[in-house]
């Protein structure tokens, strides 16, 4: 393998990227790096902070084939309601 140098050659390989149709959707673009993770704020008072998950998938029981499980963040209080993988947001929202 041979190197090959010349005066301006980094102005001319700039040149031939930026002509370069393959280098150009091949590019990845420099950003800028996300900041710190930051621990979530403990919550100190009950029900104030929830989080939401479906469990889906599972074999249908009396009706039912998804659980939606909501736990309180500050006393760990786990809400477990049964319902179905074709539900709407409306139907979520009177769930909830």
């Amino acid at each position: 393998m041979r190197n090959y140098w010349w005066p301006g050659i980094s102005k001319y390989v700039l040149s031939y990227v930026d002509g370069c149709d393959v280098c150009q959707r091949g590019k990845s673009f420099p950003e800028m790096p996300a900041g710190k993770l930051m621990l979530n704020p403990i919550p100190n008072v009950p029900w104030m902070d929830i989080s939401m998950e479906f469990i889906m998938g599972l074999p249908e029981a009396q009706g039912y084939n998804t659980i939606l499980v909501i736990c309180d963040r500050f006393t760990k209080q786990v809400h477990i309601i049964p319902t179905t993988k074709e539900m709407n947001s409306l139907y979520l929202a009177h769930l909830y």
